[in-house]
């Protein structure tokens, strides 16, 4: 498998697992989405639907593939998915945190 094809299977399945929990919204019809744009490399989870009287719609991970690195565009859990790329064996090095700005990235 080369570089991008395991690239884009690290990131399906760090999606998959965090769309198996369950969203925080109750009493509503709230539905996660996992979208998976291999054609230009975008990857979402994302919140919507209804929960009592209010829209949702929320963008939880946003991943993307940009010039053969994985930049991390939003990480909204409480989780270091940077840290869970590399347990499935993606450098450090080709991970870019895209949410900070360029002078704080290492």
């Amino acid at each position: 498998m080369d570089k991008l094809e395991k690239y884009r299977t690290s990131i399906k399945q760090l999606i998959q697992e965090y769309g198996t929990y369950c969203p925080s919204y109750r009493g509503g019809e709230v539905d996660i989405e996992l979208i998976f744009d291999t054609e230009h490399d975008h990857y979402q989870l994302v919140n919507v639907g209804w929960h009592h009287k209010k829209w949702i719609h929320s963008c939880f991970l946003h991943i993307d593939i940009k010039n053969g690195k994985i930049w991390i565009q939003h990480n909204g859990t409480e989780d270091d998915i940077a840290h869970e790329l590399v347990a499935k064996g993606v450098p450090k090095e080709e991970i870019v945190l895209g949410f900070q700005a360029p002078n704080h990235r290492h």
